[in-house]
């Protein structure tokens, strides 16, 4: 796992809380074994092949290539999943780094560019937000 490794995905257990289904999507609200609640877009015949229901035990999984990151709070951004947490590990490859982030929604772990890791000024220990958009959750069952 890190740099060289850009499908590693970060999983995430807990309880399916709501489901509301649309035509073609559902979003499923997810509180995390952590304590946060997670948004996921998902197709209809997915959360349906899942039997997804609340009390519906699931792990969230996130490509870490998914997963952004902010040096701040951000304003005025339609991401609904957002993690506060802090830098505990960055490992920077050529191009790419691999930043992991403890979050009280579990172990995230975000690849970005190395220009990005700059640009944040992030380091170990650094506060940071894991921007997680809904729809680039899947949702699967132990």
């Amino acid at each position: 796992m890190g740099a060289h490794d850009p499908e590693h995905r970060n999983q995430l257990p807990g309880t399916v809380t709501e489901v509301h289904a649309g035509q073609v999507m559902a979003t499923v609200q997810v509180r995390l074994d952590g304590g946060p609640h997670l948004l996921a877009a998902i197709t209809l015949e997915a959360a349906e092949q899942l039997s997804l229901a609340p009390g519906r035990t699931v792990h969230a999984l996130v490509k870490s290539t998914e997963v952004a990151l902010a040096a701040r709070h951000a304003e005025g951004l339609s991401i609904r999943n957002r993690f506060p947490g802090t830098v505990t590990e960055i490992r920077t490859g050529e191009v790419m780094a691999s930043v992991r982030i403890a979050t009280a929604a579990g172990e995230l772990t975000a690849v970005i560019t190395r220009d990005a890791v700059a640009d944040l000024g992030l380091f170990v220990g650094s506060e940071v937000i894991a921007l997680i958009k809904a729809t680039e959750v899947s949702l699967a069952t132990p």
